[in-house]
């Protein structure tokens, strides 16, 4: 009878899980045929920079590291580990092709992500109680998470927020030391494969766990030694096999470095486009506001165990210093050494040119709120149901998960609208019938200039990869600016001299690459032209001229 009530609440979490990603997105982004939902530009450029990189790698030849990508960006191409399309997900569709074409698994992702979220919470809420209520309230307050559902809005790979869960349950159980070592060195592993933020998340979360059991006498064991150089080796390796050290440079990207992005005090309790109750608060002007909120029920679920704390302690959490260590040590990296109190910035002290440089990579610091939160809404369950009892408990998280599913109204019917069901399959924006015609006639298409997100990328890249052209049109997490300045130099002089690359056609982004275009033409031959509002060079088009094709 417990199997099957244990059974049961899992369902019930992972019915959840589901129930918030079909009512947010629907489940037509579900099919992997479906790319229309990615491609119709409605959810901005992420999405399509994740189909291209998946779509390039799936049709490469396997190479060493397995994830890298030379046909997306050329000169400029990295791995998918860099257009953030889930490397763990490409390698085993990737191999999978002989057998089964899938042209887009995010939509199987996302709601992954959020049913893998409620099991988890449920796992995690189960050391404290067997009782079902708490443990599928509890499971639903975690899932409806605006730290996580804003995540699968847009950015997927970072809604792996199930791996923070099972790293938290890792902290808060014990097991053999062999097995110990394995299940870090997996989740660590899985963690290096999914996304860049979520490895020093997890890692941090195992440091945590590797010194409670170092500090304890009778927990110090000859697999703890091992497990020191092991369980970090697994997400270098995992890095590696991912293509991230593929890049040489620019790790630091394009939009500010690591202190521009970070989190503003009053962000947790910021509704921004989420909350449908409380004051939107001010704030700072970078690309991560809005992302923090906890929600209103999962505030009241904090002031609650703050309250059941104080009346019946939990005696175990003085022994977790090293778990609250590493959450608030990961808390004060997402504050950095410019604090934020809203949007007024004040800096404590300059890093270092070195720090700097690599805290640059993790720019994006408000993200490394999230071990914090969800340590903390895990310890006010665990206080709930020990100060007020599992059943009353349960009733109490119950009403705060109704209470937090309709503070979130507006986030949910902001994510729902650029997911109204479509088209299965998005027309190609560039419709001249010359694009096929050049399509069956060149064996590459370059952008000039190119770089991130470079004038026209999206519509020749996408054009480009369902025709099957390598491309230097590129969106990619990272791009090395000594590698662009030199690629663009290299194109423009080949535009002026006319010494263009054979099978190669060029799509052109700015006055200075036409007018190279025009100088180094050979009119007899050549064939420079304006379609759907693209400059293009046809190099040695005029040779043999393409039927039905009218030249302008």
């Amino acid at each position: 009878m417990r199997r099957a009530w244990n059974l049961a609440g899992v369902a019930a979490a992972a019915a959840i899980g589901f129930a918030a990603m079909a009512v947010m997105f629907g489940t037509h982004i579900l099919p992997p045929s479906h790319t229309g939902w990615m491609l119709t530009g409605t959810l901005g450029p992420d999405p399509v920079q994740y189909w291209l990189g998946w779509t390039y790698f799936a049709r490469s030849p396997w190479a060493w590291p397995p994830g890298l990508n030379p046909d997306y960006g050329l000169e400029l191409s990295s791995s998918v580990f860099y257009s953030d399309s889930i490397p763990l997900l490409a390698f085993a569709f990737k191999a999978l092709r002989p057998v089964v074409e899938v042209a887009q698994y995010w939509g199987m992702w996302n709601f992954a992500c959020a049913m893998l979220q409620g099991v988890l919470a449920w796992r995690l809420i189960g050391l404290a109680t067997a009782h079902p209520l708490p443990r599928v309230a509890g499971a639903a307050l975690f899932v409806l998470s605006p730290i996580m559902l804003a995540r699968l809005g847009w950015h997927f790979a970072l809604g792996a927020h199930f791996l923070l869960l099972a790293a938290l349950h890792l902290c808060l159980t014990r097991a053999a030391a062999q097995w110990r070592l394995l299940q870090w060195a997996g989740l660590i592993l899985a963690a290096s494969l999914i996304h860049s933020y979520l490895l020093p998340m997890v890692a941090g979360f195992w440091a945590a766990d590797w010194l409670a059991r170092a500090v304890a006498p009778g927990r110090r064991t000859p697999w703890l030694a091992a497990e020191l150089p092991l369980a970090p080796g697994a997400g270098v390796l995992g890095l590696w096999l991912g293509g991230f050290f593929a890049l040489r440079g620019g790790f630091g990207g394009t939009w500010g470095g690591y202190g521009h992005m970070q989190l503003d005090l009053l962000a947790p309790f910021d509704p921004g486009g989420w909350g449908m109750v409380l004051p939107d608060l001010p704030g700072p002007d970078h690309l991560e506001v809005g992302d923090s909120y906890l929600g209103l029920g999962v505030m009241l679920v904090l002031a609650l165990g703050l309250v059941a704390h104080a009346r019946r302690p939990v005696p175990w959490l003085r022994a977790r210093w090293p778990l609250l260590a590493a959450v608030l040590g990961m808390w004060a990296l997402a504050v950095t050494h410019r604090v934020s109190v809203g949007g007024h910035v004040v800096e404590l002290f300059a890093l270092p040119a070195g720090a700097q440089a690599v805290a640059d990579a993790l720019r994006a610091s408000e993200r490394f709120l999230w071990p914090l939160t969800y340590t903390a809404l895990a310890a006010a369950v665990f206080a709930m149901i020990r100060g007020f009892g599992p059943a009353r408990a349960g009733v109490v998280l119950a009403v705060l998960a109704v209470v937090q599913a309709a503070d979130l109204r507006g986030g949910f019917a902001f994510q729902e609208r650029p997911y109204a069901p479509g088209a299965a399959v998005a027309p190609l924006r560039l419709q001249d019938p010359f694009w096929a015609e050049a399509a069956a006639r060149y064996s590459r298409l370059r952008l000039a200039p190119t770089g991130m997100q470079a004038r026209h990328w999206e519509e020749v890249a996408v054009f480009a990869a369902t025709h099957g052209l390598p491309t230097d049109a590129v969106y990619l997490a990272r791009l090395d600016p000594a590698r662009i300045a030199a690629l663009n130099a290299e194109v423009l002089d080949r535009l002026t001299t006319g010494r263009h690359e054979p099978g190669t056609l060029y799509a052109l982004g700015d006055e200075a690459t036409l007018a190279a275009a025009r100088q180094g033409m050979d009119p007899a031959r050549d064939l420079l032209a304006r379609f759907d509002g693209i400059w293009v060079l046809a190099p040695g088009w005029r040779d043999a001229p393409a039927p039905g094709v009218v030249t302008r």
